[in-house]
């Protein structure tokens, strides 16, 4: 883990972004930083979502574009009917030339409602935050703003991800944005992360596959040595988007064997509690599976 990373609390995929969702990610990698821009695109114009981006004003558009398209699946037809919009800072504020929180609050909220005028299910955003060195903005004005935009998201089928440039802002910066956000967003698709809470639950986040395998099974070994004392661990898959076939076996085996263990609960939402059961959860005696219904 980066060292500058706060505990994940508050940590989920981009998969799981919902409709009021406000999110931080960051990033140090040109690379990298187009993963989790892509998936945010692509499911909202699956699920019908009017998408903004505001990119790194450095980046040119022509390159922007190719990243988005380099799957294959062309974004032209959601640009033509108005789905998908490239935008900047400079032109959503646009006539004030000087960045302020009211103003940027204001237009964000009206295309909200224009979205849904035009038919679309909700409005998503993209924010590269790089636009503060570019409008010479003030970093605690922005802050500031980060601070006070509940409304914009309260009730309303918006949902934005603010992305922070690791070599542009000042730790201290990033810290106090990633805990000011409700959401933070795993940097990499493909990325599993484990988060013990306050009360000694295990809680995985992201995607176990295959290759997730080893650091799936010292997470729970060590999670169960831990919980020893207590004689109960509950493991939380809520925030997964996905769990490999031989990560859910390899869940169920530590729970058969934790012999010490008065209760293993399992809390993860329907599809998952399915292919749990499927695999023999119902076998396993100190086994608890509790299903948590997804947010819509």
């Amino acid at each position: 883990m980066p060292s500058w990373e706060v505990p994940g609390d508050h940590l989920i995929p981009v998969q799981h972004m919902r409709p009021g969702d406000h999110a931080f990610v960051s990033y140090d990698d040109d690379e990298v930083r187009w993963e989790v821009l892509t998936a945010f695109v692509r499911l909202g114009l699956a699920r019908g979502e009017k998408v903004i981006l505001f990119p790194d004003p450095w980046v040119p558009e022509a390159e922007v574009l190719a990243r988005l398209d380099f799957t294959g699946r062309s974004t032209v037809t959601a640009r033509e009917r108005g789905q998908l919009v490239l935008s900047s800072m400079r032109g959503l504020i646009r006539p004030d030339a000087r960045f302020t929180p009211k103003r940027q609050l204001g237009r964000l909220s009206a295309e909200t409602a224009r979205a849904a005028d035009e038919g679309f299910t909700g409005l998503r955003a993209f924010i590269d935050m790089r636009w503060v060195p570019d409008l010479n903005a003030d970093v605690r004005v922005m802050m500031h703003r980060e601070t006070h935009a509940d409304a914009l998201f309260e009730g309303r089928p918006y949902s934005e991800i603010c992305a922070y440039d690791r070599r542009w802002f000042a730790r201290e910066v990033l810290y106090a944005m990633d805990r000011a956000h409700p959401r933070s967003l795993v940097e990499r698709l493909g990325t599993l992360r484990t988060v013990r809470s306050a009360d000694g639950s295990l809680c995985f986040v992201g995607e176990a596959d295959t290759g997730a395998r080893a650091d799936f099974t010292v997470a729970l070994e060590l999670a169960l040595s831990g919980s020893a004392g207590t004689r109960r661990l509950t493991v939380d898959l809520t925030r997964l988007h996905f769990l490999s076939v031989s990560c859910a076996t390899t869940l169920l085996t530590l729970a058969g064997r934790a012999t010490g263990h008065d209760l293993v609960e399992i809390r993860c939402h329907r599809p998952l509690a399915r292919t749990l059961h499927r695999l023999g959860a119902g076998t396993v005696r100190r086994l608890l599976m509790t299903e948590v219904v997804r947010p819509c």
